[in-house]
């Protein structure tokens, strides 16, 4: 027996806890501390409310999607990608495992975006976090990271479980402190948004993804669980607390400052919240409690993209040298391709008006199709009353969120994808099969079709970033 099947061994294990941290600690990471900001901008506490429960909903829809498939299909690792080649074949696998990928390095970006914004609040150089100087330093930490997630999956993991607790404190924190000193004026005054429901609800739905992506984070982790079931137990005990939290924070809010100050609050917005209630203390509470939050799901999300790009290369959907590890039993080809992509995105964010937008927006948009195929399979399956109706809800929600996304971010996902095709490509040579079959030279050519458009929108200005 090899070293590296000793360490993977090892590496077996992870209790319901820790399964449950990894799901936490995927999602509360950046997003929540921009909510105030992102959904003043977007409505009033009514379309809030509203929003929350289509949000809430539908992705408890995707989180017993996940649940159910964990169960029924326990050979299935590393759930999204796995559950796409399942349902819709190899070069839809193909699609929801890259987009997959570049969602969380993308998303990653906007975690040292946004930690770059809170220290520009003391440091200038930092600026709004896509300064030279800002992203220079992000660099440095992102091979930084790189270095420690080398040492093992199972340790980064133990981290990730004390990290998730100690960045849940400040924002339990925050919500106790507005809960006791509730306005009832400014909430009262808060209640109604800008124009139709329906458009002031449609533009937070990419926001709610964002915090919400990693809700599928035990299902990733699955060939890793001391027991199966323990997958599914995990997704929904972490999706339930993580949904309360967020709302609260959101909707807790609007009852301490007025909607049109909170649109001109600097990120992360949940400070500037907490300063005008107690003070300055609060801000400083907030952007430390910022920093763990994002420095804890950075780490969480960097082991999930490289997870996935590793099983999909030893289901022979990648190319062979993303199989490589290191005598710890980390995927180190697939990670060393992770940290690159993140650095790549970093130097982008230069170009950008609005980076911690920006990145949000875009990883939300890239993590659809991995989504949306994710409930098809589950729809395609079939079984009990249940979980047809489970499946086909998720199937409408996350198909609604593709039209929230707009025409802009689907281009910009087709800019990314296309190229990564060429991945694809090598895969099906080193096994010496056709590159495309018909139907995959069709699907491929809508999305070139999609990356062209997306390439000329951004030269003529239609598309900003």
């Amino acid at each position: 027996m090899s070293s590296t099947t000793d360490t993977r061994q090892a590496a077996q294990g992870l209790s319901l806890p820790t399964l449950t941290a990894m799901v936490v600690g995927s999602m509360v990471g950046a997003g929540v501390f921009s909510l105030p900001r992102n959904f003043a901008q977007a409505t009033g506490v009514l379309g809030a409310v509203v929003a929350w429960v289509v949000a809430g909903a539908g992705m408890l829809m995707l989180a017993l999607v996940f649940q159910t498939l964990a169960v029924r299909k326990p050979d299935l690792n590393a759930g999204v990608y796995a559950y796409a080649k399942a349902g819709f074949g190899e070069f839809p696998g193909f699609f929801s495992a890259f987009g997959y990928w570049a969602s969380a390095c993308v998303g990653n970006v906007s975690y040292w975006v946004l930690i770059k914004s809170t220290l520009g609040a003391v440091i200038p150089g930092f600026g709004e976090g896509n300064t030279l100087l800002a992203v220079l330093v992000s660099m440095v930490c992102v091979w930084a990271f790189h270095l420690m997630i080398m040492r093992g999956v199972k340790e980064a993991a133990a981290i990730n479980k004390i990290v998730t607790v100690a960045k849940v404190l400040p924002i339990l924190l925050f919500v106790v402190i507005l809960a006791v000193a509730f306005r009832s004026g400014v909430f009262t005054a808060n209640l109604w948004g800008d124009g139709r429901l329906f458009d002031q609800v449609k533009a937070t739905m990419l926001v709610t993804v964002f915090v919400f992506l990693g809700v599928e984070g035990a299902s990733v982790y699955s060939r890793y669980a001391r027991r199966r079931e323990d997958v599914g137990r995990a997704t929904v005990l972490g999706f339930l607390g993580v949904l309360a939290l967020f709302a609260s924070v959101t909707l807790l809010s609007y009852a301490a400052l007025p909607k049109a100050r909170m649109e001109g609050l600097r990120q992360p917005s949940m400070a500037g919240v907490l300063e005008s209630v107690v003070g300055t203390w609060g801000a400083v509470l907030i952007s430390v409690g910022l920093i763990v939050s994002v420095l804890g799901a950075y780490l969480a999300w960097t082991l999930m993209a490289a997870e996935v790009l590793f099983v999909a290369a030893k289901d022979d959907d990648m190319p062979a040298f993303l199989r490589r590890e290191n005598r710890h039993g980390t995927p180190v080809a697939a990670l060393v391709m992770t940290s690159a992509l993140i650095t790549a995105v970093l130097a982008i964010t230069l170009f950008s008006d609005d980076a911690f937008s920006f990145t949000l927006k875009l990883t939300s948009a890239l993590s659809l199709v991995p989504y949306l195929l994710a409930a098809g399979y589950a729809l395609k399956l079939g079984g009990t009353g249940r979980q047809v109706l489970v499946a086909a809800l998720a199937v409408i929600y996350t198909a609604f969120l593709i039209f929230a996304a707009g025409l802009e971010f689907l281009l910009l996902s087709c800019v990314i994808y296309a190229p990564g095709t060429v991945l694809f490509a090598l895969t099906r040579r080193e096994r010496g099969r056709r590159v495309f079959s018909p139907a995959e030279l069709v699907l491929f050519a809508v999305v070139a079709v999609g990356a062209v458009l997306g390439v000329i929108g951004l030269v003529t200005g239609f598309i900003t970033i």
